[in-house]
């Protein structure tokens, strides 16, 4: 096989996640025409067909979903070196936007300014993002990365460090029956709505902060969806459903009205640090390496 050409493995890759080749042309800023050539090109290449096309439907051929599956590692790790080369050129400099989901936390605060103290040139911002979009904010370049609650299966989202795994508590009014206990049983779940976030949020996120059956399998009354964490609280504290929170987040929000009780028997709530899969700067990468050294400590 002869040389490769990028713009070929590009045009695949475009034409595989849209199975369009208007939509790839326009990604990749050249005509549907173009985008067939390249296609040809490849497929010549490698010797065999890798799309099927019709009037009607694009979609990859068996061959053309294996060259996938090897070729986008490949491409990314690629795309990385070419990045990290330019950026260590550039150094760490510029802004890095961070978001959060709530608080912000110690270990997330000593990242910031042990980042700060290590890389003077690059200013840091940190902003809230709402509790019922945690990957909205990444993708929509709002921020540039997002300390948010696990769990993420997000194909187009990296997870960086994952830190603050912490057992789980309840939120209620401190008129609730649960108010008096001192801890509580992930089947007693089952005797009080829980509120959890709400959409956009992909439903396999809600479920995890909010979950619909206790481990036993019984099932746990849906409470109010809330797009903040406030609103959460405040719905808990007015005695309209509780909150599962880790155990730091529940100490920040410390008020007269609320009563935290833990909750054994359930998985411990993590934070990651997640950015898009395309996005791999030195300012990301200074970021990530600030926060796992904290996080370790």
């Amino acid at each position: 096989m002869g040389g490769l050409d990028l713009r070929e493995l590009e045009c695949f890759l475009a034409l595989a996640e849209e199975l369009h080749f208007g939509r790839a042309g326009e990604r990749l800023f050249v005509s549907q025409s173009r985008v067939s050539q390249l296609l040809r090109a490849l497929e010549r290449r490698v010797g065999a067909r890798l799309v099927d096309r019709t009037s009607r439907r694009v979609a990859l051929t068996p061959l053309g979903e294996r060259f996938l599956t090897d070729l986008r590692p490949a491409y990314d790790a690629l795309r990385s070196a070419v990045g990290g080369a330019r950026d260590a050129a550039r150094g760490v400099e510029g802004v890095l936007r961070v978001g959060f989901q709530g608080v912000a936390g110690r270990t997330v605060m000593a990242a910031v300014h042990a980042f700060r103290e290590r890389h003077p040139g690059c200013e840091i911002e940190i902003a809230e993002i709402p509790l019922a979009d945690p990957f909205g904010p990444v993708r929509r370049g709002e921020v540039d990365t997002a300390v948010v609650l696990l769990p993420v299966a997000e194909p187009d989202l990296t997870l960086g460090p994952v830190f603050s795994r912490e057992r789980q508590t309840l939120a209620v009014s401190v008129r609730h029956p649960f108010a008096s206990r001192c801890r509580l049983d992930a089947e007693d779940l089952a005797d009080c709505p829980l509120i959890g976030p709400a959409a956009p949020a992909p439903a396999y996120w809600r479920a995890a902060q909010a979950p619909s059956v206790t481990p036993g399998g019984r099932p746990v009354p849906a409470g109010p969806a809330v797009s903040t964490l406030q609103e959460g609280i405040t719905l808990a504290a007015a005695g309209r459903g509780g909150m599962l929170l880790c155990r730091p987040t529940g100490t920040y929000q410390a008020r007269d009205d609320l009563a935290f009780v833990p909750v054994d028997g359930l998985p411990p709530s993590a934070l990651g640090l997640i950015r898009h899969r395309d996005a791999a700067t030195a300012r990301l990468r200074a970021f990530g390496t600030a926060l796992a050294g904290v996080a370790e400590a």
